[in-house]
Protein backbone atom coordinates (compact mmCIF):
# COMPACT_ATOMS: atom_id res chain seq x y z
CA UNK A 1 0.00 0.00 0.00
CA UNK A 2 1.25 3.45 -0.87
CA UNK A 3 2.82 5.47 1.96
CA UNK A 4 2.47 8.77 0.12
CA UNK A 5 0.45 11.59 1.67
CA UNK A 6 -1.55 11.85 -1.55
CA UNK A 7 -2.02 9.46 -4.47
CA UNK A 8 -4.60 8.24 -7.00
CA UNK A 9 -6.10 4.77 -7.17
CA UNK A 10 -9.45 3.07 -7.85
CA UNK A 11 -12.31 2.85 -5.39
CA UNK A 12 -13.62 -0.66 -5.98
CA UNK A 13 -13.63 -3.77 -8.13
CA UNK A 14 -15.31 -3.46 -11.51
CA UNK A 15 -16.01 -5.30 -14.74
CA UNK A 16 -16.60 -3.84 -18.20
CA UNK A 17 -17.21 -5.29 -21.66
CA UNK A 18 -16.11 -4.16 -25.12
CA UNK A 19 -16.95 -6.13 -28.29
CA UNK A 20 -14.68 -5.57 -31.29
CA UNK A 21 -15.30 -7.58 -34.49
CA UNK A 22 -17.06 -10.28 -32.45
CA UNK A 23 -14.16 -10.62 -30.00
CA UNK A 24 -15.20 -10.01 -26.39
CA UNK A 25 -12.82 -8.00 -24.21
CA UNK A 26 -13.81 -8.14 -20.53
CA UNK A 27 -11.81 -5.85 -18.24
CA UNK A 28 -11.54 -6.64 -14.54
CA UNK A 29 -10.16 -3.97 -12.21
CA UNK A 30 -9.28 -4.32 -8.54
CA UNK A 31 -7.59 -2.06 -5.96
CA UNK A 32 -4.71 -3.93 -4.31
CA UNK A 33 -2.35 -3.12 -1.44
CA UNK A 34 0.60 -5.26 -2.52
CA UNK A 35 1.90 -7.64 -5.16
CA UNK A 36 0.59 -10.73 -3.36
CA UNK A 37 -2.95 -9.31 -3.55
CA UNK A 38 -2.47 -8.53 -7.25
CA UNK A 39 -1.31 -12.08 -8.03
CA UNK A 40 -4.15 -13.58 -6.01
CA UNK A 41 -6.68 -11.56 -8.01
CA UNK A 42 -4.98 -12.51 -11.29
CA UNK A 43 -5.21 -16.19 -10.38
CA UNK A 44 -8.87 -15.79 -9.47
CA UNK A 45 -9.68 -14.28 -12.89
CA UNK A 46 -7.59 -16.91 -14.70
CA UNK A 47 -9.53 -19.64 -12.90
CA UNK A 48 -12.88 -17.99 -13.53
CA UNK A 49 -12.12 -17.50 -17.25
CA UNK A 50 -10.00 -20.59 -17.86
CA UNK A 51 -11.74 -21.15 -21.22
CA UNK A 52 -10.67 -17.75 -22.59
CA UNK A 53 -7.87 -17.52 -25.12
CA UNK A 54 -6.11 -14.66 -23.30
CA UNK A 55 -6.05 -13.14 -19.81
CA UNK A 56 -3.85 -10.12 -20.34
CA UNK A 57 -2.84 -8.14 -17.26
CA UNK A 58 -0.90 -5.25 -15.83
CA UNK A 59 -0.52 -3.93 -12.30
CA UNK A 60 1.23 -1.10 -10.50
CA UNK A 61 2.14 -1.20 -6.80
CA UNK A 62 3.40 2.09 -5.39
CA UNK A 63 5.45 0.60 -2.56
CA UNK A 64 8.88 -0.35 -3.97
CA UNK A 65 7.71 0.88 -7.41
CA UNK A 66 6.56 -2.56 -8.60
CA UNK A 67 4.92 -3.01 -11.99
CA UNK A 68 4.31 -6.10 -14.10
CA UNK A 69 2.46 -6.90 -17.32
CA UNK A 70 1.86 -9.80 -19.70
CA UNK A 71 0.57 -10.19 -23.27
CA UNK A 72 -0.52 -13.74 -22.38
CA UNK A 73 -0.11 -15.07 -25.90
CA UNK A 74 -1.07 -11.95 -27.84
CA UNK A 75 1.60 -10.53 -30.21
CA UNK A 76 4.39 -8.88 -28.23
CA UNK A 77 3.63 -5.31 -27.19
CA UNK A 78 -0.02 -5.34 -28.29
CA UNK A 79 -1.78 -6.12 -25.01
CA UNK A 80 -0.03 -5.98 -21.63
CA UNK A 81 1.96 -2.82 -22.33
CA UNK A 82 -1.08 -0.86 -23.62
CA UNK A 83 -2.94 -1.84 -20.43
CA UNK A 84 0.03 -0.73 -18.30
CA UNK A 85 0.30 2.53 -20.26
CA UNK A 86 -3.40 3.22 -19.62
CA UNK A 87 -2.89 2.78 -15.88
CA UNK A 88 0.16 5.07 -15.92
CA UNK A 89 -1.50 7.76 -18.04
CA UNK A 90 -4.31 7.85 -15.47
CA UNK A 91 -1.72 8.41 -12.74
CA UNK A 92 -2.94 5.41 -10.76
CA UNK A 93 -1.15 3.08 -8.36
CA UNK A 94 -2.14 0.07 -6.23
CA UNK A 95 -4.32 -1.38 -8.96
CA UNK A 96 -4.47 -4.43 -11.22
CA UNK A 97 -6.25 -4.65 -14.56
CA UNK A 98 -6.93 -8.01 -16.20
CA UNK A 99 -8.44 -8.03 -19.70
CA UNK A 100 -9.97 -11.34 -20.74
CA UNK A 101 -10.39 -11.92 -24.48
CA UNK A 102 -12.69 -14.39 -26.17
CA UNK A 103 -11.62 -14.56 -29.82
CA UNK A 104 -14.42 -13.80 -32.27
CA UNK A 105 -12.83 -15.28 -35.39
CA UNK A 106 -11.53 -12.06 -36.97
CA UNK A 107 -7.93 -10.89 -36.57
CA UNK A 108 -7.71 -7.29 -35.35
CA UNK A 109 -4.13 -6.59 -36.38
CA UNK A 110 -1.45 -4.99 -34.24
CA UNK A 111 -3.03 -1.53 -34.21
CA UNK A 112 -6.47 -2.91 -33.51
CA UNK A 113 -5.25 -4.94 -30.54
CA UNK A 114 -3.38 -2.00 -29.02
CA UNK A 115 -6.41 0.26 -29.38
CA UNK A 116 -8.91 -2.25 -28.01
CA UNK A 117 -6.85 -3.37 -25.03
CA UNK A 118 -6.22 0.29 -24.13
CA UNK A 119 -9.90 1.14 -24.49
CA UNK A 120 -10.94 -1.87 -22.43
CA UNK A 121 -8.55 -0.98 -19.62
CA UNK A 122 -9.72 2.65 -19.65
CA UNK A 123 -13.38 1.64 -19.49
CA UNK A 124 -12.69 -0.69 -16.57
CA UNK A 125 -10.82 1.98 -14.64
CA UNK A 126 -13.63 4.46 -15.15
CA UNK A 127 -16.18 1.89 -13.95
CA UNK A 128 -14.12 1.34 -10.79
CA UNK A 129 -14.21 5.02 -9.88
CA UNK A 130 -10.96 6.96 -9.76
CA UNK A 131 -10.19 8.53 -6.39
CA UNK A 132 -7.57 10.80 -4.90
CA UNK A 133 -6.53 9.45 -1.51
CA UNK A 134 -5.14 12.02 0.94
CA UNK A 135 -3.63 11.36 4.35
CA UNK A 136 -5.46 13.60 6.81
CA UNK A 137 -5.15 14.49 10.47
CA UNK A 138 -8.39 14.14 12.46
CA UNK A 139 -8.73 17.16 14.71
CA UNK A 140 -11.19 17.41 17.58
CA UNK A 141 -12.45 20.90 18.44
CA UNK A 142 -14.57 21.32 21.57
CA UNK A 143 -16.49 24.60 21.81
CA UNK A 144 -19.42 26.07 23.68
CA UNK A 145 -22.78 26.24 21.92
CA UNK A 146 -22.52 29.97 21.27
CA UNK A 147 -19.55 29.40 18.94
CA UNK A 148 -21.11 26.59 16.88
CA UNK A 149 -22.56 28.74 14.08
CA UNK A 150 -19.37 30.72 13.55
CA UNK A 151 -17.25 27.57 13.52
CA UNK A 152 -19.53 25.78 11.06
CA UNK A 153 -19.51 28.77 8.71
CA UNK A 154 -15.73 29.12 8.83
CA UNK A 155 -15.04 25.43 8.22
CA UNK A 156 -17.42 25.35 5.25
CA UNK A 157 -15.94 28.55 3.79
CA UNK A 158 -12.39 27.22 4.14
CA UNK A 159 -13.28 23.83 2.61
CA UNK A 160 -12.60 21.58 5.61
CA UNK A 161 -14.72 18.46 6.06
CA UNK A 162 -16.50 17.76 9.35
CA UNK A 163 -16.37 13.98 9.88
CA UNK A 164 -18.68 13.95 12.89
CA UNK A 165 -20.19 16.18 15.59
CA UNK A 166 -20.78 15.26 19.23
CA UNK A 167 -23.38 17.25 21.19
CA UNK A 168 -22.96 17.10 24.96
CA UNK A 169 -22.52 19.93 27.52
CA UNK A 170 -20.23 21.37 24.87
CA UNK A 171 -20.03 20.58 21.15
CA UNK A 172 -17.10 18.64 19.69
CA UNK A 173 -16.37 18.76 15.97
CA UNK A 174 -14.18 16.11 14.36
CA UNK A 175 -12.50 17.65 11.34
CA UNK A 176 -10.33 16.00 8.66
CA UNK A 177 -7.44 18.12 7.45
CA UNK A 178 -4.78 17.24 4.87
CA UNK A 179 -1.56 17.01 6.86
CA UNK A 180 -0.01 19.93 4.98
CA UNK A 181 -2.91 22.16 6.11
CA UNK A 182 -3.13 21.08 9.75
CA UNK A 183 -0.92 23.78 11.24
CA UNK A 184 -2.77 26.50 9.35
CA UNK A 185 -6.16 25.12 10.39
CA UNK A 186 -5.26 24.85 14.07
CA UNK A 187 -4.00 28.44 14.08
CA UNK A 188 -7.23 29.52 12.38
CA UNK A 189 -9.33 27.67 14.94
CA UNK A 190 -7.53 29.42 17.81
CA UNK A 191 -8.20 32.79 16.17
CA UNK A 192 -11.92 32.34 15.47
CA UNK A 193 -12.64 30.91 18.92
CA UNK A 194 -10.47 33.53 20.68
CA UNK A 195 -8.49 30.71 22.26
CA UNK A 196 -11.59 29.30 24.01
CA UNK A 197 -11.67 25.97 22.13
CA UNK A 198 -10.05 22.72 23.15
CA UNK A 199 -8.17 21.65 20.05
CA UNK A 200 -6.09 18.52 19.47
CA UNK A 201 -5.05 16.02 16.81
CA UNK A 202 -6.52 12.66 17.80
CA UNK A 203 -5.93 10.42 14.76
CA UNK A 204 -4.98 10.25 11.11
CA UNK A 205 -6.45 8.39 8.15
CA UNK A 206 -6.75 8.44 4.38
CA UNK A 207 -9.72 10.38 3.02
CA UNK A 208 -10.93 9.58 -0.51
CA UNK A 209 -12.33 12.01 -3.05
CA UNK A 210 -13.86 10.84 -6.32
CA UNK A 211 -12.86 12.43 -9.62
CA UNK A 212 -15.73 14.27 -11.24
Amino acid sequence: MSKKEIYKTVAEESEALIIEKKSKFISHVMPVDNEADALAYLNKIRSQYADARHNVYAYVIDENNIFRYSDDGEPSGTAGMPVLDTIRKSGLVDVIVVVTRYFGGTLLGTGGLVHTYSASAKKGLEESGIITRTMCDIISVKVSYDMVGKLQYTLAADGFAVEDTLYENDVTFFISSPKKDTERLMSRLVDITSGRAEIKVIDQKYVDKYEE
